[in-house]
């Protein structure tokens, strides 16, 4: 009797003469993880082999450049054209392919947006002639120059097949290069490679021929396109379908994304953001399948087994692209087979990965603390001896803690101080768009509740308290409280309130609101309250709105400030809060704005005389989270997976 509860989710499909064990595969992540010659290491084989221990039916690696000279963007890129990269990609796709899944690479080149070739001297080119968005002249790629690209990724498609990859992908979408020819407001010549649609689409396709003839006509062949660049100076939908109409048979996986990388305001067209509902793009390749018979995979803020098996039984599309939600939790394939859904570690949406792979060269996550350190924990043995542990503190380093510890054989008690366990965000629950971290607290919480720990709510640490419970190890995860703005006269008003207040009590603030400070915190407050009706402005001291390292994040709030029209004041100083208007100066010049409410959010300060009483309540002592320093949940969950290794 079949057993499982996702039977389409989980039935093969068959690309080329390769059979996919289910229909969930993951989407093509630039690699960062290597070494200085850009060849993979340990850590980057590591990180992709995880999500084929967890039970995708695919994983690829992004953005591996075909054109060295021409076609690269950034420095961190596997170059498919250097033979040095051999050993390093033979050790990927074979550490992916033994666990059952099929390796892919992602065949990229970035035409007149390969800032780093041009850096380097390289000739820019363009299906047309101009000037890109950081000025760098491009001219119209020859027709002798169009021939080496076609060559370039057929040879690069053949090595990786030699290298033991078992399909390629290109990267058609997002404003890249092939891209670039396809669109009609790109691609004007007036020769044989442009201008009409048929003539626009004369080099993707022969991309896709020559690779056809270079790796034998059983390998599958997967090309990402856009299906809208979503922008009025990109193409729409339409074209989108008449572009997959003319790759229709030249390939085996239409991989249907949106939007383009070149223009801010769709960046969360193609990266979904907390503001967008599940599986939000589904529609464009649900539109693009009625129009081909080639099978179409669909990308974008997939995360819940049961929309996505509704997607392929109802036929929108054959196969689901996952990014974020595989490295939230890698075993996502795993648990949906078992139907284990509710133990499925849910993506936060926060970009807080992707925006560490641009700052830093280097992807964590802020729920997942093995991601970014695979290797690592596989390596880690478990704890010499089991010991008592108290927790300090229910919040998301608390939480994490104790699961942690307990997963670890430890005996553990944990101790909160309010009748919730969350934390800070419990004030976040009822956000709609926060209902990623809604949906995180309750999966914390359903953890703590099947593991043999402890908890007590009502329950403040003290010295006392800590002592009578004659730990051998404490973790102190007291968190933090909201700075007031002693320095604004009027400040002890009633009205003058925090950020955590203002989400549980929205009614209370009138309908005029001025939010201090322009950091994530103020500015998705901010939202909130505009949504509800109030008419919100926000201030800042410095000259910029803080994004807290996450670069990414701050693209979605511009985004939702701009939609919901929020004032930002910049360079501002609050001044006088008289109960019914604020008295600003802004760059100097006096400003009065109306303000039923004020609301500060201009950070938090350690509980750190609290914390630092109970440090010598244990043999061992650990403090975690906002109460060492207010940062993020990243911060937090890996402060506290490390404390409990240092066990």
């Amino acid at each position: 009797m079949a057993v499982l509860q996702f039977p389409h989710l989980f039935s093969p499909i068959t690309l080329g003469g390769t059979v996919f064990r289910n229909r969930i595969f993951g989407s093509p992540i630039s690699a960062r993880e290597t070494d200085r010659d850009n060849i993979p290491n340990d850590h980057l084989v590591a990180w992709y082999e995880r999500k084929a221990i967890g039970g995708a039916a695919s994983v690829c690696v992004g953005d591996c450049i075909v054109d060295s000279l021409h076609g690269r963007y950034g420095s961190e890129h596997i170059c498919l054209d250097d033979p040095a990269e051999l050993h390093g990609l033979t050790v990927l796709a074979n550490a992916v392919s033994r666990h059952g899944a099929v390796a892919s690479v992602e065949l990229q080149h970035a035409g007149l947006y390969a800032h780093w070739s041009y850096a380097r001297g390289g000739a820019l080119f363009g299906p047309m002639g101009g000037v890109n968005d950081m000025s760098e002249p491009y001219t119209e790629m020859p027709e002798e120059e169009i021939e080496k690209v076609i060559a370039s990724f057929a040879s690069a498609a053949a090595f990786a097949k030699h290298c033991g990859f078992g399909m390629v992908t290109l990267h058609g979408g997002h404003g890249w290069m092939l891209s670039q020819f396809m669109s009609s407001k790109v691609n004007l010549r007036t020769d044989k490679w442009g201008g009409s649609p048929e003539n626009r689409m004369r080099l993707p396709i022969a991309v896709c021929d020559a690779i056809r003839k270079a790796v034998g006509p059983s390998f599958p062949i997967e090309i990402r396109i856009s299906g809208t660049e979503a922008t009025d100076e990109g193409y729409d939908l339409d074209e989108g379908i008449a572009i997959a109409k003319a790759l229709d048979g030249h390939v085996d996986l239409i991989h249907v994304s949106a939007g383009h990388h070149n223009k801010p305001e769709v960046f969360c067209v193609t990266h979904p953001s907390l503001f967008s509902p599940d599986s939000c793009n589904v529609r464009y390749a649900a539109e693009i399948k009625k129009h081909v018979s080639t099978p179409v995979a669909t990308v974008g803020a997939h995360c819940d087994p049961a929309l996505m098996e509704e997607i392929i039984a109802s036929g929108q599309a054959d196969v689901i692209e996952i990014a974020r939600a595989l490295m939230a939790d890698p075993d996502l394939p795993r648990k949906a087979r078992r139907g284990e859904t509710e133990d499925i570690r849910p993506c936060l949406r926060c970009l807080a990965c992707f925006s560490g792979v641009l700052t830093n060269a280097k992807c964590f996550c802020a729920v997942n603390p093995e991601i970014g350190r695979e290797l690592e924990f596989r390596s880690r043995t478990g704890p010499k001896r089991k010991k008592r542990v108290l927790v300090a503190g229910g919040g998301i380093g608390g939480m994490q803690a104790a699961i942690e510890a307990a997963e670890a054989g430890h005996e553990v008690v944990l101790c909160e101080a309010s009748d919730r366990l969350g934390g800070a965000l419990t004030c976040e629950e009822d956000v709609p768009f926060k209902r990623k971290v809604r949906q995180y607290l309750a999966y914390q919480r359903r953890k703590l509740a099947a593991l043999p720990v402890d908890v007590r709510l009502n329950t403040p640490v003290t010295r006392e308290l800590a002592q009578s419970f004659a730990p051998d190890a404490i973790i102190a995860a007291l968190g933090a409280k909201p700075i007031r703005p002693s320095f604004l006269k009027g400040a002890d008003r009633d009205t003058v309130v925090s950020a955590e207040y203002a989400y549980t009590h929205a009614k209370e603030l009138g309908k005029n609101v001025v939010v201090m400070g322009a950091g994530l915190v103020g500015l998705e407050l901010a939202i909130y309250l505009a949504d509800l009706g109030h008419c919100v402005t926000v201030v800042e001291k410095m000259p910029e709105m803080n994004n807290g390292g996450n670069v990414l994040h701050q693209l979605a709030l511009n985004v939702e400030l701009a939609r919901t029209g929020i004032e930002v004041l910049l360079e501002t100083v609050a001044e006088e809060f008289s109960g019914s208007a604020v008295r600003c100066l802004v760059k100097g010049q006096a400003r009065v704005l109306p303000c039923d409410s004020f609301v500060y959010a201009i950070g938090q300060k350690p509980l750190t005389e609290q914390t630092w009483a109970l440090q010598d309540c244990a043999p061992e002592f650990y403090a975690v989270g906002d109460c060492v320093r207010p940062k993020n949940i990243m911060q937090a969950t890996s402060m506290a997976d490390a404390a409990v290794e240092d066990l």
